[in-house]
């Protein structure tokens, strides 16, 4: 059980997911969320306070009367219920129902104690409400789509619970939970901040940082295979370049082939005046640079899922309300904390980087499979006859259109604001497109590595060097082809592809 007092970490959003971790809320963050209610209570009578007794957006203007204030809340959470498209997977509305918790527990949204205890219930029950992926344009947060996670709460709305879709009060009622009661500002509190653009981004931060694991183990097993010479992962040679990120990829990629028998050593070779006097080498004295630039690829890739693992932890514990409701300094703030451009940026740039590594895959992978570049593999690692069998071939053909998709969909949606709501949100985030965009092109990062890995298996049984490679991955050698057994004879690749893709989703090297 997690106690949530006041900070949650990527572990806790990875138990949480992924787990069976439930969570609780801490005294303190209990004390925090009902003096923020207690506060606003007193606080906002005789006074003008935006979404509480005004209109919305640029209907802001008009007064609400004192009758009408419950029924604006509701109002609100109704008509922003318009989403269309493909309905969220239940993994991505209970991220981004942690992350609406995460903000209510910072004490600074004025909402009654039941509103979070509700959201809570739910998450830790499984009680997922339907949320389609259209409609957030990321300014005043993600209006739309948390407004049907609070059609669910209220009662009115579906929501998924044990793989069925059914009416959210009928499930609430057999849960013993009650539809959400409006006291103050609960209906706003609840549609309006960051939280699923959040909740999707931090899923794709767990996801790609595995898939990062996995394109260094390839690096590695596609350099045993060529049998490069070993010194472009030497420290000294990476340390001359200042960057954090590469001096650690070539790090992990020389533990992983620590006990290698597969590369070469130049000292041995090429500087070694008895062996060093043809005067034309069969082996490349450089590799291509898909091999032999992987850290100075891969390691912009491993900056940047740093800067965004800072960036969505710090948004994930902030409070993206607006207003903000601040007992400490006893006052209310209107402002824009709801916007989404740090979350946007961060996933801009993170499709990017997973695209560049994806790239990197399929360049490494064309490597394996074209036999006049590598010199040492029949043409698509074809271990049957060739003209008769075909080898990977057809699956190249996936990773490469794939691959091409990926760098279509990496168009950064941050900087496409198209002004709406009257020019109120004149300059938007379009962060949870960026989100959820991204969340594609890393599925399809993990389409091209799995065809990459189940390539590198055939050419190391080809070559039969095997008990050659490095303890680490004659160890991922042994679990794919736990699965994917050597093909000779031709056969449909599609279910190993995706049995490979579910392993290498759901495992570490």
């Amino acid at each position: 059980m997690i106690f949530y007092n006041k900070e949650l970490s990527l572990k806790n959003i990875k138990d949480l997911l992924f787990g069976e971790e439930k969570i609780t809320l801490g005294k303190e963050a209990a004390d925090r969320i009902a003096h923020s209610f207690d506060f606003l209570k007193e606080f906002s009578k005789e006074k003008v306070i935006y979404g509480i007794n005004t209109g919305f957006g640029p209907m802001s203007q008009f007064k609400i009367e004192d009758k009408d204030l419950l029924q604006l809340q509701l109002n609100l959470i109704r008509s922003h219920a318009s989403g269309t498209g493909e309905i969220l997977d239940d993994i991505q509305v209970k991220a981004a129902m942690i992350v609406r918790l995460a903000t209510f527990v910072q004490g600074c949204s004025g909402i009654h104690p039941s509103l979070p205890e509700l959201i809570l219930e739910c998450i830790n029950r499984g009680i997922f409400p339907l949320i389609p992926q259209h409609g957030s344009v990321g300014a005043s947060g993600d209006l739309v789509q948390l407004a049907h996670m609070a059609l669910a709460l209220i009662g009115e709305g579906k929501v998924r619970y044990k793989g069925q879709i059914r009416d959210a009060a009928d499930v609430l009622n057999e849960n013993g939970l009650k539809p959400l009661r409006i006291y103050i500002r609960e209906g706003l509190a609840i549609t309006n901040g960051t939280s699923v653009m959040t909740g999707i981004g931090l899923i794709n931060q767990l996801y790609t940082e595995n898939l990062l694991a996995w394109a260094i183990t390839a690096s590695a097993l596609v350099n045993e295979i060529a049998g490069s010479y070993d010194d472009f992962l030497a420290p000294e040679l990476n340390r001359k370049k200042r960057h954090k990120g590469q001096i650690l990829i070539a790090e992990k990629m020389s533990g992983i082939l620590s006990g290698s028998q597969c590369l070469k050593r130049r000292q041995s070779y090429l500087y070694n005046k008895e062996v060093n006097g043809d005067k034309v080498f069969r082996d490349k004295v450089q590799p291509f640079y898909s091999l032999r630039c992987v850290p100075q690829i891969l390691g912009p890739v491993s900056d940047t899922l740093e800067q965004s693992m800072k960036v969505l932890l710090d948004e994930l514990n902030s409070s993206c309300d607006n207003p903000v409701v601040d007992p400490e300094t006893k006052n209310v703030y209107h402002g824009g904390n709801f916007h989404g451009d740090y979350v946007s940026l961060e996933m801009d740039k993170m499709k990017i980087a997973v695209t560049k590594l994806t790239m990197l895959m399929e360049r490494q992978l064309n490597y394996i499979c074209h036999d006049k570049v590598n010199q040492i593999l029949p043409a698509f690692v074809n271990l049957g006859v060739p003209g008769l069998n075909y080898g990977m071939q057809a699956a190249q053909f996936t990773a490469t259109s794939t691959t091409a998709e990926c760098q279509t969909l990496c168009m950064p949606n941050c900087i496409h604001s198209i002004p709406n709501n009257n020019d109120n949100q004149d300059v938007v985030s379009m962060g949870t497109n960026s989100a959820l965009i991204t969340a594609k092109v890393i599925e399809n990062a993990f389409q091209v590595t799995a065809i990459h890995l189940m390539a590198l298996m055939q050419a190391v049984s080809y070559l039969e060097i095997r008990d050659r490679l490095a303890p680490s991955t004659a160890s991922v050698y042994d679990k794919i082809r736990s699965f994917f057994p050597a093909i000779r004879e031709d056969v449909v690749l599609s279910p190993y592809i995706g049995k490979t893709i579910d392993y290498i989703t759901h495992n570490k090297p």
